[in-house]
């Protein structure tokens, strides 16, 4: 009996550059493919990068940065996940789902104990089945020439390792965020 293709699950590939036309490869050419121009704010390129190709073209992404951060009185690193984008006709497949868990399988390699992403509301549910938590804190990211900004996207968490918790307090990002 022959396995039927359509039924092989994609396969998650780590990609060491994701450009620009990778991008439009995935969500096409927008001057904002992820819906958060209206923040003003600026981001950081990822440094690690995981793709999935149907049919020979790239259709889904997660990219990952370690950051250094403030949670309270507590400095730390945590691992940014951003970028994440999956081609509008194959949504709905399962493909956020495939490359943010190969992704957070390789953060749990690099040291920090605890992912964060931020995202617009109406993706909080889907992060919440991914097994993320939403922060009720307010986040404070840097921006080009030192300016402080408090980021009006919603904040998540995940846990890297078993048995750890998000420390309480105000969260500072160290770095412009991802």
């Amino acid at each position: 009996m022959s396995e039927n293709p359509s039924s092989v699950a994609p396969t998650v590939l780590r990609f060491a550059q994701y450009t620009k036309a990778d991008q439009a490869e995935i969500l096409g050419n927008s001057d904002d493919p992820f819906g958060v121009a209206w923040t003003g704010l600026t981001w950081l390129p990822k440094e690690d990068h995981f793709v999935i190709r149907h049919d020979g073209r790239l259709v889904a992404h997660a990219g990952l940065l370690r950051l250094p951060v403030a949670i309270g009185d507590i400095e730390t690193e945590v691992v940014g996940v951003g970028g994440v984008a999956v081609a509008p006709g194959m949504q709905g497949r399962g493909l956020a789902r495939l490359v943010v868990t190969a992704a957070l399988e390789h953060a749990r390699t690099m040291g920090p104990q605890h992912a964060l992403l931020f995202c617009r509301p109406p993706l909080v549910p889907l992060y919440q089945r991914l097994g993320w938590h939403p922060l009720d804190k307010e986040v404070l990211v840097e921006q080009p020439e030192g300016r402080l900004a408090t980021m009006p996207l919603r904040t998540m968490v995940t846990p890297l390792r078993d048995d750890v918790r998000w420390p309480a307090g105000a969260v500072r990002l160290f770095s412009l965020p991802m």
